[in-house]
């Protein structure tokens, strides 16, 4: 067959074909229950990498996130509201079934007890039907009570679920059906999460829904406002279910999942008494009575027995309010009762009600409840979305109630003022917010902008941890809560959210202590200490702003001297840590005799440097129960010892108190927003290749229909590709700069390639072919040799390809290996201590030699291939651990109406060196670079959000760094075509920005064309280092900011930005004064934020950054 190096590497065409049911399925390890338990929860693994034991997190929704034992939830305890609404369900029902969504584990508790064979009030144990989430699926649930074999006898007892939000509409149908014929069906209550998944992304808190659906189809609706009263609201729900099907429904965010010690908790002895007696009591009521009757006198009898004093609606603030907030929702009605009562004692005559039982809905209960002063009731509603915000016609179902029970109302000698503050399901609400509403509602309060605070900050100590999802000390915030918990005479408040779009998945845990009980569903914004574990975090979030001045900062920086310490930490991090105040100390783990000996020992250096800094009495009193949670003693010891060379508290030096004038100030957000409950599953295990001889290939090219075999220019890929031809390839910056940036033009000839003005143009590179050849000598593998691939797409289908094909163009070889690549390779490695070393860095405690290697080292596939020699996996294994070539997009700089059979590019080629002295590459750039003319390359075409206005009049305003020049010459093109064709034209306003007007002037001498052509009206040029001061795009907007209101705003242009992100915040900021000063100008009041997002909804703001 020749010699495997005359292959033929181009993108010819490949074969596809049906698998003969020779794949073998992949082989899962079976999950055995840990200590016993039984926890199907995404939390639920070992860690065997380390000998110490670990105190891990088997899910968010326990408390400190481990399991608990059904009969300990009695009197104080730390729990979460979730477990106390597990309880309730558990004790008082028959069956349960539970719609919980992956990761929110509503329902991890309840199966752990099932499976344990625990005991109901009922004397049997209940059972637990986990259910999917789809069309219909309530009708397992409807079913069961009225099956004919179901056990008539216990037609009294509870039938309970458990879902979130997002669950209900699933659940509608069986919910009707259910409603109509609940006169011979058992009670039955839904306790719902009120959470879902919002499209933007993200969590999002839904009371929307439940609104609506209890509205519709008659169901209770009761909320729990706090996680104190979970326990009593769940029950009280059930209980409710005697008389009609009832949602209680609480925050499944926040309040849902925080631990919290609550003292007044019922066992499940209490929880049946209480059901018993409150039953009874109402058991003289006629069966005529309503369910609004029944509901008031159950309450009563509620509290008469537990000796609480919940009510249908219940006010907090002055006794003599004017100005009365009306909510429904866990932290809406916990924050608006701290707030209005925190505003009432300094004499603002405000006041709130909670809306506890929303169905049935009492309006004279509503009414007697308002104070008589009231003159404006204002309506905190919860809507779906932005759309029903703006629709003015939408309102809110609380508002409609609240305004028909107050228009027939003849208890107030005028006529309320009702009025409806809308909020959809994405908004958040903090101490400042909720203070905020009211002081917009009242005009003696309106303009004070003094900041409120709830807590007393001197009887408060407050902590926060920021961490990246696989850090090596991850579990230190949960052990460091529990250990704080420990101590009897406090009270400890800990929260965590998850947020997975940020560095690949980032924590943020916040811990509060105090003598007191503490209600706080908001971010910590003073913590007295902060610990952040990943020292790239401070780069996305501004965390040292979330500091109380003259607190402590602990940043764990491996292997960092104090004189890179500036290095390290930006400009505005170090104003902060000298203007408030801050302590600073630094955690270097690789001074840890310890941790070298055993890296799993990091956590426990983690948890000694908190203690250490933020409660230091607990290294004399807490070690023994530090080491009886994780660790053990005589490792404990050892990190202690090495703790004083480890953790330094750093002098701040007087410089950090200057100010850069030209400094590139990015506003950076102050905390996370919750996208999961968890971080997401990273691992993706890839289907196994098949080595296979000619003959195989063969057989499906002869028999083609035998063999289901098609032909495709490129069968691995699941877009549609086409074969392009290189007819240009041209350096635009000279030989002797130290950035190379090239256009590439292709000729499209017959390949049907086509692409609208400002789309990409996705590019299928191929590794190097002298590499890949040095890679096949040195690793033994025959180039020529057959290989049959399963598709991504569909297993069932084969790639037939050779090695040497596979590796130029389908496996990303000289790519850079994830975590998980490590871990895979140690299952091939015969020698101990490579196998060792393999499996240490992929597990948590290899961390800093990760990154090392991959940030710094640049380690590529081949490399720890050739690293690790006793590795050596079989190519088909190859291809199954080594990550596939993705396209790379670029974007298109040209117009197809132009030029009609090209296609161009602008692309900078991407190269560095590393630590061996080795240049380095990315794989793409070069590729490309390197193509003669002539050379045949596959591509695709990606759509873009770059889209020209629909009107050809309208202006164009572009800013555009480096190569994100390169659209708006696309864009320009196009222009300039019509305004040859005698067309009218809007305006152009084309702003640019790179180093170096003689190194980098991109298309500069067509620019300048284009604007002696009338093309192009104005053309700022900013060459930031060309002159002492730098000068930037932003700042060649702020000098021409008229042509920008006349273009922008009077003749209702669109504006484009292309290229890194940095410079976002400031071009905003430009856009924004000129909407200001138009406005001004016009005499209009304008919010330039909101003119803003209003821009982009009318996409007339596009941006395109990277």
């Amino acid at each position: 067959m020749g010699d495997a190096m005359d292959l033929d590497v181009s993108p010819s065409t490949g074969r596809k074909r049906k698998a003969d049911g020779i794949l073998p399925e992949p082989k899962r390890a079976a999950q055995e229950p840990v200590d016993g338990e039984v926890l199907d929860s995404t939390w639920n693994a070992e860690d065997e990498s380390s000998s110490f034991r670990k105190f891990t997190s088997k899910s968010s929704s326990l408390p400190f996130g481990q399991p608990i034992e059904f009969s300990s939830i009695s009197g104080p305890t730390y729990v979460t509201a979730q477990t106390l609404v597990q309880q309730v369900a558990y004790a008082l029902s028959d069956k349960i079934f539970s719609y919980s969504p992956e990761s929110f584990d509503l329902d991890v508790a309840v199966k752990n007890w099932s499976a344990q064979k625990t005991a109901n009030t009922h004397g049997y144990t209940t059972q637990v039907a986990p259910m999917q989430t789809r069309s219909g699926a309530g009708s397992i649930a409807l079913g069961y009570m009225f099956s004919k074999d179901f056990d008539l006898a216990k037609r009294h007892i509870p039938q309970s679920l458990l879902a979130s939000s997002s669950s209900l509409h699933s659940l509608r149908s069986s919910l009707d059906q259910l409603s109509l014929l609940y006169s011979v069906a058992n009670p039955f209550v839904a306790h719902v999460a009120a959470v879902d998944y919002a499209p933007a992304g993200g969590l999002v808190t839904d009371y929307a829904t439940a609104f609506t659906f209890a509205e519709e189809l008659g169901l209770g609706l009761v909320s729990s406002s706090s996680a104190y009263e979970a326990q009593h609201m769940s029950l009280f729900a059930t209980i409710l279910a005697t008389v009609l099907p009832t949602i209680h429904i609480y925050d499944g965010i926040n309040v849902g999942r925080d631990t919290l010690r609550v003292t007044d908790i019922l066992s499940q002895a209490g929880l049946e008494t209480t059901y018993t007696k409150v039953l009874k009591a109402i058991s003289k009521l006629g069966k005529k009575a309503d369910a609004e009757t029944k509901a008031i006198r159950l309450l009563k009898a509620f509290n008469n027995e537990l000796g609480t004093a919940y009510d249908l609606f219940e006010y907090s603030g002055h006794n003599a309010a004017e100005t009365v907030l009306v909510v429904f929702g866990s932290v809406e009605a916990s924050l608006a009762k701290q707030v209005a009562e925190k505003l009432s004692a300094e004499g603002h005559k405000v006041g709130v009600i909670n809306v506890r039982v929303y169905r049935p809905f009492s309006e004279e209960a509503f009414l007697g409840a308002l104070p008589p002063s009231v003159k404006t009731t204002a309506v905190l509603g919860q809507v779906f979305d932005s759309t029903a915000m703006a629709d003015k016609s939408t309102h809110s179902n609380l508002y409609e109630d609240v305004l028909a029970a107050a228009v027939f109302s003849e208890n107030f000698d005028t006529p309320l003022t009702i009025t409806d503050h809308k909020y959809a399901r994405a908004e958040t609400f903090t101490p400042t917010s909720i203070t905020s509403i009211f002081r917009s509602l009242t005009s003696k309060t309106a303009d004070d902008s003094s900041p409120i605070e709830l807590l007393n900050v001197s009887q408060v100590e407050q902590y926060t941890f920021w961490d990246v999802e696989d850090s090596a000390a991850g579990t230190a915030p949960s052990a460091i809560s529990k250990l704080l918990s420990l101590d009897s005479t406090n009270h400890l408040f800990s929260n965590q959210t998850h947020d997975n779009f940020v560095q690949g998945g980032i924590v943020r845990t916040d811990i509060r202590s105090s003598k007191k009980t503490i209600e706080a569903y908001y971010p910590i914004e003073e913590a007295d200490v902060a610990y952040v574990g990943e020292e790239k975090l401070l780069k996305e979030i501004d965390i040292a702003k979330n500091v109380t001045k003259g607190g402590k900062l602990i940043i764990r920086l491996p292997g960092t001297k104090d004189e890179d310490l500036e290095k390290k930490l930006s400009i505005a991090v170090r104003n902060d840590i000298k203007f408030k105040e801050i302590q600073l100390f630094v955690l270097d783990p690789t001074l840890s005799a310890a941790v070298e000996k055993d890296s799993a020992a990091e956590i426990l250096l983690s948890e000694l440097a908190f203690v250490r800094v933020a409660r230091p009495e607990l290294l004399s009193t807490g070690l023994e129960k530090l080491a009886a949670l994780n660790g053990n003693t005589e490792l404990l010891n050892e990190v202690v010892a090495d703790l004083e060379k480890a953790l330094r508290s750093i002098e701040i030096p007087e410089t950090w108190a200057e100010v850069e004038v030209n400094a590139e100030v990015v506003e950076l957000r102050r905390t996370t927003k919750s996208t999961s409950f968890t971080g997401f599953e990273k691992e993706d295990v890839e289907p196994p290749a098949l080595l296979r001889d000619w003959k195989s290939a063969a057989k499906g090219l002869i028999f083609k229909e035998a063999y289901g075999t098609k032909s495709a220019l490129r069968p691995d890929l699941s877009v549609k590709t086409y074969e392009i031809t290189v007819q240009e390839n041209r350096r635009l910056t000279p030989l002797t700069y130290d950035r190379n940036i090239f256009h590439i033009e292709f000729d499209l000839g017959a390949s049907g390639l086509t692409y609208n003005i400002g789309e990409a143009l996705g590019i299928h590179a191929e590794n190097n072919v002298e590499e890949v050849k040095q890679f096949m000598e040195w690793y033994g593998l025959n180039g020529e040799d057959v290989v049959e691939v399963p598709s991504r797409e569909d297993p069932s289908v084969l790639d037939t390809r050779t090695v040497f094909q596979s590796l130029v163009q389908n496996i990303d070889i000289f790519g850079k290996p994830p975590k998980r690549f490590y871990e895979a390779l140690a299952e091939f490695a015969s020698d101990e201590k490579e196998k060792k070393e393999l499996l240490t860095l992929g597990g948590p405690e290899g961390t800093n030699e990760f990154k090392r290697r991959a940030e710094v080292d640049t380690i590529t596939f081949a490399d720890i291939l050739l690293e690790f020699k006793s590795a050596h996996p079989s190519f088909h294994d190859i291809v199954r651990i080594v990550s596939p070539m993705k396209r790379r997009e670029y974007s298109i700089a040209s117009s197809q109406m132009v030029g009609p059979t090209t296609v161009a590019l602008m692309i900078v080629v991407v190269n560095w060196v590393d630590p061996k002295g080795r240049d380095r590459f990315g794989q793409a750039t070069r590729y490309l670079s390197q193509l003669p003319i002539g050379a045949k390359v596959t591509a695709s075409v990606k759509p873009s959000v770059m889209k020209l206005p629909a009107k050809d009049s309208a202006p164009l305003i572009m800013a555009g760094l480096g190569t994100g020049l390169a659209p708006f010459r696309a864009f320009v093109q196009y222009r300039a075509m019509q305004k040859a064709q005698g067309k009218e034209i809007g305006s152009i306003l084309l702003y640019m920005g790179s180093r170096h007007q003689r190194e980098e002037y991109l298309y500069g001498e067509e620019w300048e064309a284009y604007q002696d052509a009338g093309v192009i009206t104005l053309l700022g040029r900013a060459f930031s280092r060309d002159q002492p001061q730098k000068i930037y795009i932003q700042d060649r907007m702020r000098q021409t900011i008229n042509d920008i209101i006349k273009a922008y705003i009077k003749e209702e242009g669109a504006f484009y930005l292309c290229g890194p992100t940095w410079p976002v915040p400031d071009v905003t900021e430009v856009l924004e004064e000129a909407i200001a000063i138009e406005a001004k100008t016009a005499g209009k009041k304008v919010d330039p934020r909101k003119e803003i997002e209003r821009l982009k909804e009318d996409l007339r703001y596009v941006l395109e950054v990277y």
